[in-house]
């Protein structure tokens, strides 16, 4: 025999309705209009060939039969949302699939993922590394680190860093046969490139249009590949701010001109609407988050925001 259940819709506006006896707060409460929450009421009472409220004096009141029913289900409300909140703890342990970038693994991320570890011995982070980041949110996949303008549709994303480029060499070339001292300097050393050269035009068309050659220079399929070939000295990255950062900071690379491209794309991290509240991907949200703004306050690479 098939169960004679109500409209669930309905049965959620009559137990916000009863609990606390007025439509206008129980619309409030779930997000909808005062209109939605009556409709639905009315839709129960015809379902169950019953009335369940009466108006008295500008108040509403339970009937008889609305006060008895309001009894024997709100206790199943409070089951529900106690088992959410139990499932959504238990979803705060486990592993913890990320994708990313090899890039912003290898220079972003790995370096940070010690800490966490720290504050949730209990998730276990999976990096897995993709070249194309804005295909890799897939069902494996809990959490992802996309670069772009932060929309994706049914993704929920939140911003972490800005990106500017900047010219990068290691020290060693500042004391070469060939001083790097100005945008014409840049003519006299190797270009650093990744695949599409496109940082290096990009820079070069704002800040030093017809001084250097951007179509020459070594190409790497990964920016990270370029960054290790300006630490050893093998010529002048375009560098990204945020890849960069730990780089700089330990002396690796520097800046040997304050000339920043602010990028229109940033870093965020995304995952699926309906994800975004287990628990073991909202202490990783929140735990990377914190990390980038307390990083945002102590760059050495100027103008990166």
């Amino acid at each position: 025999m098939s169960r004679r259940l109500p409209p669930l819709n309905a049965l959620k506006a009559f137990e916000a309705a009863a609990r606390n006896l007025s439509f206008t707060r129980a619309a409030e409460e779930l997000f909808v209009t005062q209109a939605a929450v009556s409709h639905q009421i009315k839709a129960l009472e015809e379902h169950l060939g019953l009335k369940l409220f009466r108006r008295r004096n500008r108040s509403l009141l339970l009937t008889e039969e609305g006060q008895s029913y309001f009894l024997d289900i709100k206790d199943v409300f409070t089951q529900l949302a106690d088992a959410t909140e139990r499932l959504l703890a238990r979803t705060a342990t486990g592993s913890l699939t990320v994708s990313m970038t090899p890039s912003f693994a290898i220079q972003s991320l790995v370096p940070k993922l010690a800490r966490f570890a720290e504050l949730h011995p209990d998730i276990d982070v999976r990096i897995k590394a993709v070249d194309q980041e804005e295909d890799s949110l897939t069902e494996d996949v809990d959490i992802a680190i996309y670069f772009g303008r932060g929309s994706w549709p049914g993704l929920r994303a939140d911003k972490l860093r800005a990106e500017s480029l900047v010219p990068l060499c290691s020290p060693r070339l500042l004391q070469g046969k060939k001083p790097l001292r100005s945008v014409e300097d840049l003519a006299q050393h190797t270009l650093l490139h990744d695949m599409t050269r496109h940082n290096w035009k990009a820079w070069a068309k704002q800040h030093a249009d017809g001084l250097v050659n951007v179509n020459h220079g070594p190409i790497f399929s990964h920016s990270s590949l370029v960054l290790q070939a300006a630490i050893h000295g093998q010529g002048v990255a375009m560098g990204s701010s945020v890849l960069a950062r730990p780089e700089v900071e330990a002396g690796r690379l520097l800046c040997p001109f304050d000339l920043v491209l602010k990028s229109k794309s940033a870093y965020y991290l995304v995952c699926h609407e309906s994800q975004e509240d287990l628990g073991k991907i909202q202490a990783f949200r929140d735990w990377l988050m914190q990390t980038f703004a307390e990083e945002a306050h102590s760059d050495l690479i100027p103008n990166a925001d």
